[in-house]
């Protein structure tokens, strides 16, 4: 893609996410109806989506920073549902769409139907987990939708590979199909628990320098990608494994790595799925005009057939998969919380279809090994285009006012701060006994206000959870934890100023100004983050 081109995706996609934040509509929605529109302006260049840079370039970055988000702990507690979601559901579906694909569309080859299943198989939670959050779903859906959408595309890629090597007409049989799977899938997972352990060691040893530690990190998910592929195993799975391990042990690093990091990946994550979205819906005119031999009314029809079996097929399988293990094992039901029929409501209708559907299907080859055009590719690329638009806009607009209509409960706030206060009760105590018993040596000594200082933070970290559980002001309906950073910044900002002037004045020189400023945004982005909720 030429720079301008991109230059223009990059910064119209920022600017309609941007945009999205200050209205209802969720960001993806909004990203591809603005794609939709852009499509036919006049001058706006063709936006074809190059396979061999979404799987290799974006996939992976995107997949990394998601993982880091989620919780290693939340995921293993949530094994079961979220392997068959990943794993049993994608590869029901890949049998079931391509199957009715197969019966409802004239001389379309059963394997080419099976590669079309497996295209539009995985959903893609980017859009389903960013809702779950804004309305507020309970922690355990979020954790389940998000486990899904980091595990599934591994499942749908390696499903789709062995698919398109029966249709090229290769000679795969059953038997070769479930060992490939196989192996992609075990040697992604051993390909990443290969690399966490000495990628971590050597963000741990650049503890020195946050600028190398964070130039590593965003090199970790190509490199993890790139070996596992390598191999011929499941890039996505190895990067996932090594995102949730790194994750998990985030703590270990020095603490100018993990706001850097923070802050980059969140910059390119907003990037990626901005410009990935809006990308989506730019694609309308390369399927259309691909169309060849079949009308438009006729692939309308096939797209409607297919968009109901996709919906239909999410449902079959889920609702049983939540209740027949609950019903067949006592464990089960005693170890996990009680599930009502709310729940697989929500994760059935949250399948919205992504960029991977769209990426893996303009990767699906020209021709066969005999020469013979693939069997109805066009037709492929436009029913995955429309399944994967129609799944964010149908779904993507009536999934919030679903989670509302269902009253589903949200995640207990009082609680959770309420648990946040204890844990850090208890860590405040533990470091008042270490400052009492580092004070007892005399290479510690320091004079009475800096220890008063010390003092001081720990009580004003131990109350400040603590308060946001108290009456907020009658005036501003603030807590006083709100008030107090509130105030803190507006201190802060007066000294800005301050600096600023004398600055002007010539009384202190830019490189003095930087590090007094730099010491005031630390203080003011610790202000911000003892009291965020």
């Amino acid at each position: 893609m030429a720079v301008m081109p991109l230059f223009l995706l990059v910064a119209g996609s920022a600017a309609v996410a941007g945009l999205a934040r200050r209205t209802p509509v969720p960001a993806p929605l909004l990203l591809v109806t603005a794609g939709l529109a852009a499509s036919y302006v006049p001058g706006i260049p063709d936006y074809t989506l190059d396979p061999h840079i979404v799987l290799p370039l974006v996939l992976p970055p995107l997949l990394h920073t998601a993982a880091l988000d989620s919780s290693y702990l939340g995921l293993r507690a949530n094994l079961r549902p979220v392997t068959l979601l990943s794993v049993g559901y994608v590869l029901f579906a890949t049998f079931v769409v391509g199957y009715a694909a197969y019966l409802v569309i004239p001389g379309l080859p059963l394997t080419a139907a099976l590669v079309l299943g497996a295209v539009v198989a995985p959903p893609d939670a980017v859009a389903a987990t960013a809702i779950a959050r804004k309305i507020g779903l309970p922690h355990r859906i979020t954790t389940i939708l998000q486990g899904e959408s980091l595990f599934n595309d591994a499942t749908a890629i390696t499903a789709y590979k062995v698919l398109v090597a029966a249709a090229l007409g290769a000679g795969v049989s059953w038997g070769d199909g479930i060992k490939q799977f196989a192996i992609a899938s075990v040697g992604g997972i051993g390909v990443g628990l290969l690399l966490m352990v000495p990628l971590h060691w050597l963000r741990v040893r650049l503890r020195e320098s946050a600028l190398l530690e964070n130039t590593l990190s965003l090199l970790i998910p190509f490199v993890a990608y790139a070996a596992a592929e390598q191999l011929h195993a499941s890039g996505v799975l190895a990067v996932v494994v090594v995102a949730l391990y790194l994750g998990h042990r985030s703590w270990q690093v020095d603490f100018e790595t993990r706001l850097q990091e923070d802050a980059v990946w969140k910059m390119v994550s907003f990037i990626l799925e901005s410009a990935v979205f809006a990308l989506i819906g730019l694609q309308l005119p390369v399927v259309v005009r691909g169309l060849g031999e079949f009308s438009g009314a006729q692939a309308l029809e096939y797209a409607a057939v297919l968009f109901v079996v996709v919906v239909l097929s999410r449902f079959v399988w889920v609702f049983p998969a939540t209740f027949l293990p609950r019903l067949l094992s006592a464990r089960i039901r005693a170890r996990e919380p009680e599930v009502t029929w709310t729940a697989p409501v929500i994760v059935g209708w949250a399948g919205m279809r992504g960029v991977v559907s769209l990426a893996i299907a303009f990767s699906i080859p020209a021709a066969l090994h005999g020469g013979a055009a693939f069997p109805a590719r066009n037709l492929v690329l436009f029913l995955t285009f429309t399944t994967v638009i129609a799944t964010l806009v149908v779904q993507g607009l009536t999934l919030p006012p679903l989670i509302r209509a269902l009253k589903l409960p949200g995640p207990d706030a009082q609680a959770e701060t309420l648990a946040e206060a204890q844990a850090q009760n208890e860590a405040s105590r533990a470091a008042e006994e270490r400052l009492e018993e580092l004070l007892q040596d005399p290479r510690n000594a320091l004079p009475g206000p800096l220890v008063d200082r010390l003092r001081s933070v720990l009580e004003r970290r131990r109350n400040s959870v603590w308060e946001r559980l108290g009456p907020p002001n009658e005036v501003t309906g603030e807590s006083a934890d709100e008030t107090y950073r509130r105030l803190a910044r507006e201190m802060i900002e007066a000294e800005r100023g301050v600096f600023v002037r004398l600055r002007d004045g010539g009384r202190i020189d830019d490189e003095m100004l930087r590090t007094l400023l730099r010491r005031l945004d630390l203080e003011e982005a610790t202000a911000y983050r003892e009291g965020a909720s």
